[in-house]
């Protein structure tokens, strides 16, 4: 894997980050025994407060509920079952927010909590009420310190990483910049850190990115590399660029705002997303997935054309009109997401027919369309 042969300019690519998310691994802010390391904690709280005087929004994914807990109940290690960890992190959150407050209030600023499942980005609703109040926070000159709601959440509706967190929290938020702090210089080109030689720049996280990936994780965090190869793709599909860094480097959020050559910059997507596309194509879950035929994916690809009734063939799952719903060719990954303007069962009547025969398959027609072309988004 060869870097990037393009010369790449970080200070123009960097040159827009008013309002960035910066997510903090476990094992940044954790000491060799498991615990939470308070001192690494103040150095980051220094490092977001000067972006903030130079004028900068930053909103923090912060990790490490469960590490502040096995100290704070001097547990020999980590737990290993749900409800222990459950519990670990029940009694850990409070300790990480209590631990971030100090550091913040030293510069005069105050933190404000804010705990999230996977629930509340995949609701539209909520996803929007989310928003509206970290934006609040923001304004009042807040650092919002977010997590996952760990106690509460169940397999179905937990993201089971703060990286996948952070990438949809930057889509929520607008952000110009994601910043995965890890304990790693960057994405190495070998796989691993044997010969040290990390990639500066990805312009794409492609298949073969993705393989760099070697699959190991901290022993104190539930992330790995792959899963922020994943949240980098994400983010940088919807037109936001990721910078990949070792957190323990002195000065190191500093150093990636102003463009200096540190960890490994994950090019943008030429053009950037609206929020609520992002959302479609990224944050919300589908709700079932639609088979097309191949002349309406070169329709909705190449021509920029909505999805009609007439190339649908097939209809899996049980939705309702404006879930978000895949489309698919055949048993292919899905090329597309889009909100549908008919329900499973109304679709599973129409699939196949022409437009003008919808009114009569249903008795009534609302939509020429299953998918609107301004409620798609394609994936690649």
């Amino acid at each position: 894997m060869r870097p990037s042969l393009r010369k790449i300019d970080r200070r123009t690519v960097l040159r827009e980050t008013r309002r960035i998310v910066v997510k903090i691994g476990s094992a940044v802010i954790t000491g060799s025994r498991g615990a939470l390391n308070a001192r690494r904690v103040h150095h980051l709280a220094d490092q977001v407060s000067a972006l903030c005087d130079a004028g900068h929004e930053v909103i923090v994914v912060s990790s490490g509920a469960i590490s502040a807990g096995v100290g704070e109940l001097a547990l020999p290690r980590r737990p290993a079952t749900m409800p222990d960890l459950q519990a670990v992190a029940a009694v850990g959150q409070s300790r990480l927010i209590r631990t971030y407050n100090d550091c913040f209030r030293r510069h005069g600023r105050r933190v404000g909590q804010v705990l999230l499942s996977r629930e509340d980005m995949e609701d539209r609703g909520r996803f929007l009420n989310t928003r509206n109040t970290l934006w609040s926070l923001v304004k009042m000159g807040c650092v919002p310190i977010i997590n996952e709601n760990d106690t509460v959440c169940v397999e179905e509706i937990r993201y089971g990483d703060n990286d996948f967190l952070a990438a949809h929290l930057a889509t929520l938020m607008l952000a110009n910049l994601l910043v995965i702090l890890t304990t790693v210089d960057g994405l190495y080109a070998t796989g691993g850190p044997g010969r040290r030689r990390v990639l500066r720049v990805v312009e794409q996280v492609s298949d073969d990115v993705l393989d760099l990936a070697d699959g190991r994780k901290s022993t104190v965090g539930s992330g790995g590399m792959e899963s922020k190869l994943q949240a980098a793709a994400i983010i940088t599909k919807a037109g936001v660029p990721v910078v990949m860094a070792d957190g323990r480097r002195r000065n190191i959020l500093a150093d990636v705002v102003a463009g200096k050559s540190v960890g490994t910059l994950f090019l943008p997507a030429a053009r950037r997303m609206a929020s609520r596309k992002r959302w479609i194509g990224f944050t919300a879950r589908p709700r079932g997935h639609v088979t097309v035929d191949e002349g309406a994916r070169q329709a909705l690809v190449e021509r920029g054309k909505s999805l009609l009734a007439s190339g649908v063939r097939a209809v899996h799952g049980d939705f309702e009109k404006g879930d978000v719903v895949a489309l698919t060719v055949g048993h292919t990954t899905p090329f597309a997401r889009g909100l549908t303007n008919y329900s499973s069962r109304e679709l599973s009547l129409i699939q196949g027919y022409h437009t003008r025969d919808i009114q009569a398959r249903l008795g009534y027609k609302d939509y020429d369309e299953v998918v609107h072309r301004d409620n798609l988004v394609l994936l690649d």
